[in-house]
C-alpha cells in the first residue's frame, strides 16, 4: 500500500510545473492544509504563484519553505519514463522534482497532518512559504513574500527549507548556512587592429592577464569554521572576430565569487575595482549580487533537527554550508534561524531524477519530530 507521503509526492510530480508555472501544485497543498486548520493566502507576482499558509496567530513561527517549480526536463527521449508521469522502479520514485523538491513538500504536509491530529492546540504557529520561482530568476517568489510579510509585521522565527541536503542517506547532512554570491560581466576596452601591426592596436586580452592573475590568486579571506575561503572564479572569456589576424578591440569576462561571512559584497566590489584600476584597464562591470551569506551556527532549530534525525535514522548529522544558493538567503536576513533538510541530492536536475521511496516516510517523521521538539 502506498504511503500518504509517497502518494502526495506522486501527485505533485504529475503536475508539469516547469518554472515559473505552478501547474496546480499549490491548489493541492491548499486543499490539504485548509483541512487541518491552515489559513491559506495566494500571493501572485507577475507569472509567479506563491503560497503563504499559517496555522496559529502567536509566536514563535516555524515556516516550512520550498518550491513547486522544477527545472526543464531536458531531452525527453533520454528519460526511461515520462518525467511528469511518476513511476516507481526498484524502490525509487522517478520524475522531475522527485528530489528537488516535491518529496520534501509532501513530507512537510503529512508531518503537519499527523502533528495537528495529535496536538490540535499546539503552541506558536506553523506556516508554509511555497513559491513557483526558485529555479528561475527568483525575483517574484520568496523574496516578494518576505517583503510582504515584513511590511505587515509578520515574523518568521524558524525556517525549515526542504532543499535536498542529504549526501548518501536522508538526514546525514543539514545545511545550516550558505555562501553569498556576487558576480558580474567585466568588459575591457582595447583598440582593434592587424596582428602584424601591434603598435597600432591595444590588445585587451594581453592587458587583462596580470589583473586576472591577481584576482585569481589574491587571498580574499581565510574562511572560518563554517565556510571555506572565498575565491574568484572565471566562468567565461570572450573576445575576437574569429579571424586569427585581428587583434580584438573588446574583451568580455564572466566571473563569480561565492563568499563567506568574513566578507561583505561591497568590500569585494571595492577590492576588484582597485585591482583593475591598479593595472590601468579601461573597463566597466555589470554587477549581479544574488545572495548574502547566512549562517545558523546554533539554536533551537538546529538542535531539534539534529535530535530528530538521530531518533529516526540513528545518524549524527553533519552541518554544512556547501553548495549553491537557496531561498534561505531571502529569509535569514529577517533574523530567522534557517536550516535546509531534505532528501539525497544525487540526481537533482538530472535526467531520470529519483528518490528512494523509503526516504519519504523517514523525512516526514523527521519533520514531525522537529515539530514535536519546538511546539510541545
Amino acid at each position: 500500500m502506498m504511503s500518504q507521503t509517497l502518494e502526495l509526492a506522486s501527485s505533485l510530480i504529475a503536475r508539469a510545473s516547469a518554472t515559473p508555472d505552478d501547474a496546480g501544485c499549490q491548489a493541492l497543498l491548499i486543499e490539504r492544509l485548509s483541512a487541518i486548520g491552515f489559513e491559506c493566502e495566494t500571493m501572485q507576482f507577475g507569472d509567479v504563484t506563491n503560497l503563504w499558509a499559517r496555522r496559529g496567530n502567536t509566536s514563535p513561527v516555524l515556516a516550512f519553505a520550498g518550491h513547486t517549480d522544477v527545472v526543464p526536463t531536458g531531452p525527453l527521449d533520454e528519460w526511461v519514463s515520462e518525467p511528469f508521469k511518476p513511476e516507481i522502479r526498484d524502490g525509487y520514485l522517478f520524475g522531475r522534482g522527485a528530489a528537488d523538491m516535491k518529496s520534501s513538500i509532501a513530507a512537510m504536509v503529512t508531518a503537519c497532518e499527523r502533528f495537528v491530529e495529535l496536538h490540535a492546540d499546539h503552541s506558536g504557529s506553523i506556516a508554509f512559504l511555497i513559491t513557483s520561482d526558485e529555479e528561475g530568476p527568483a525575483v517574484d517568489g520568496t523574496v516578494k513574500v518576505i517583503d510582504t510579510l515584513e511590511a505587515r509585521g509578520e515574523k518568521i522565527d524558524w525556517a525549515l527549507v526542504g532543499e535536498p541536503s542529504s549526501s548518501n542517506a536522508v538526514g546525514d547532512v543539514v545545511k545550516n548556512g550558505r555562501r553569498g554570491s556576487i558576480g558580474g560581466t567585466l568588459s575591457l576596452k582595447g583598440i582593434q587592429g592587424h596582428v602584424a601591426y601591434p603598435q597600432l592596436a591595444d590588445n585587451p586580452i594581453h592587458r587583462s592577464i596580470p589583473a586576472l592573475n591577481e584576482l585569481c590568486t589574491v587571498e580574499w579571506d581565510q574562511g572560518n569554521d563554517f565556510f571555506p575561503p572565498t575565491s574568484f572564479q572565471i566562468s567565461n572569456i570572450n573576445a575576437g572576430t574569429g579571424a586569427s589576424n585581428v587583434i580584438p578591440g573588446q574583451l568580455s569576462i564572466l566571473f563569480n565569487l561565492r563568499y563567506s561571512t568574513e566578507l561583505d559584497h561591497q568590500t569585494i566590489i571595492t577590492r576588484i575595482e582597485s585591482i583593475l584600476h591598479k593595472h590601468q584597464l579601461d573597463y566597466s562591470i555589470d554587477w549581479n549580487h544574488s545572495g548574502f551569506p547566512f549562517l545558523t551556527a546554533e539554536g533551537k532549530l538546529v538542535e531539534a533537527a539534529q535530535q530528530s534525525i538521530k531518533q529516526i535514522t540513528g545518524l549524527d548529522t553533519e552541518l554544512s554550508t556547501a553548495g549553491g544558493t537557496s531561498d534561505g538567503r531571502f529569509i535569514a536576513p529577517t533574523g530567522a534561524q534557517v536550516v535546509e533538510l531534505g532528501p539525497v541530492n544525487a540526481t537533482i536536475h538530472q535526467i531520470n531524477e529519483c528518490v528512494d521511496i523509503n526516504d519519504l516516510d523517514s523525512l516526514s517523521n523527521i519533520y514531525q519530530g522537529i515539530l514535536e521538539r519546538l511546539f510541545t
